[in-house]
């Protein structure tokens, strides 16, 4: 496991996002906290998370590589595309997506995906992936979401292959917009 800073990321773009692409696990900074990730297209890597997290039913939402791929893979109502167009921001939507847009191990039997584009530089490094990626909280399911290297998960930080790190964070989980049936907002 290696942490790596923004310049780092920088530097070894082109490895690093060859690794992301073959199903590393990897946790990474966004305008919120700490997100735990991986290719949403890659099973293993999905199930990796899952185990990590000790999180067997619950589906996990995505970072979009841009609103673009949201657009070819979402089923979007007028109110969905002026939340789309809000994009990138601390919300996550839920949205109605097509079939095959991320691995079926994300969503389990779930029409709809949590879709975030964060309003932070590491939004701009997944959308040079052009693939979506995992975005949930670092830690065990029940338990504090990682704030600082000091607080990370022995077991979750010995399991994922780098970090990115870019210090303490003290922001709170992104506000859920549920634009699947009907509009709910939820604050965490």
């Amino acid at each position: 496991m290696r942490i790596l800073a923004k310049e780092e990321i920088n530097a070894e773009k082109n490895a690093l996002i060859e690794s992301i692409l073959d199903g590393a696990v990897f946790i990474y900074p966004t305008d919120t906290i700490y997100g735990l990730g991986c290719n949403a297209l890659k099973s293993e890597a999905v199930n990796k998370i899952r185990n990590l997290k000790e999180r067997t039913k619950n589906p996990f939402s995505v970072i979009a590589p841009s609103k673009q791929w949201i657009y070819n893979n979402c089923i979007l109502s007028e109110e969905a595309t002026e939340w789309v167009e809000k994009l990138p921001g601390p919300y996550t939507l839920i949205l109605k997506i097509k079939k095959n847009a991320v691995a079926k191990e994300v969503n389990p039997g779930l029409g709809t995906l949590g879709i975030r584009i964060p309003a932070h530089w590491f939004g701009s490094f997944v959308a040079e992936l052009e693939v979506p990626i995992i975005t949930t909280s670092v830690n065990k399911s029940g338990e504090d979401f990682m704030t600082s290297l000091e607080d990370l998960d022995e077991g979750i930080k010995s399991s994922v292959d780098f970090i990115v790190y870019e210090g303490e964070k003290k922001g709170k989980p992104s506000k859920i917009i549920d634009l699947g049936n009907k509009l709910k907002i939820t604050e965490r």
